[in-house]
């Protein structure tokens, strides 16, 4: 078992900054990425159909046989992780919980933000994790559509970017937070211009580096790690692979290439 791969699923390039963060922690693991282009963006799609979408790639990432299942996306965490869970055997690690508990911890004024895409905004999963953690934190949400198509553009440090940041942002500067959750896997690109836009007294936390330490605390404990060398990641797509390895590589800083098309319904 545990020379199996970690399985991580998104509906497009946003999880590989999940990726990214998984294999610095834990370089010796093999991974498998599904992307579910063909569908993207999960975002503004219904309860309902995200979890249905969100089965049907854990279920092909549990055909190839993964030791573990990581929802790298906020959307698909927010609505899904539970039922997958109730599913699957192996460990289930959605992207809400690990970003919630680092900003309960860091927050000194009982004042976070969370920024996302409409859906996992709508979905209130951020706010009640925090508050499960500390009721009388305040949490302010900001739905902010359009840092995705910046980050994939490869205008995250943009002009555009700052004026959009300073539009989504200004409620919550209003509000006095002193601690921003990232609650989407595109917008740890924009990490610079949001903390210009929100100033030094304002915590940025990166939900796919605190689902990376829960992924590897997990494996550890379940002495999953795994033995002997892996190769690189393999990436499966939904859709004709030539804008996911174009942006992703943007993603990953290095190059991306080998992306197969796959049907997964």
């Amino acid at each position: 078992m545990s020379e199996r791969a970690i399985g991580v699923f998104d509906s497009g390039v946003g999880g590989l900054t999940v990726l990214k963060e998984i294999r610095r922690l834990l370089p010796g693991e093999e991974i498998i990425y599904l992307g579910d282009t063909a569908r993207v963006p999960y975002g503004t799609k219904s309860p309902a159909t995200v979890t249905r979408y969100a089965l049907e790639a854990a279920g092909f990432l549990d055909g190839i046989g993964v030791k573990a299942l990581v929802v790298a996306c906020n959307t698909a965490s927010s609505f899904a992780v539970e039922t997958l869970t109730q599913r699957y055997a192996i460990p289930v690690i959605g992207v809400i919980e690990p970003g919630a508990r680092r900003a309960a911890a860091l927050t000194r004024s009982r004042r976070v933000g969370v920024i996302g895409t409409e859906g996992t905004i709508k979905s209130g999963a951020y706010s009640r994790a925090i508050q499960a953690l500390d009721p009388h934190i305040s949490v302010y949400p900001a739905a902010c559509p359009l840092f995705v198509p910046l980050a994939e553009e490869g205008w995250a440090e943009h002009p555009v970017a700052r004026l959009t940041a300073e539009e989504y942002l200004e409620p919550l500067r209003q509000a006095q937070i002193d601690a921003l959750v990232l609650g989407c896997t595109h917008y740890p690109l924009l990490k610079k211009t949001l903390a210009a836009v929100l100033g030094a007294g304002v915590e940025l936390v990166d939900s796919a580096e605190e689902t990376a330490l829960q992924v590897a605390g997990i494996l550890r404990t379940a002495d999953l790690l795994r033995r002997s060398p892996a190769g690189p990641p393999r990436y499966f797509v939904t859709d004709v692979p030539t804008r996911f390895e174009r942006v992703g590589g943007a993603f990953l800083g290095a190059p991306l290439e080998g992306g197969r098309q796959v049907e997964i319904d």
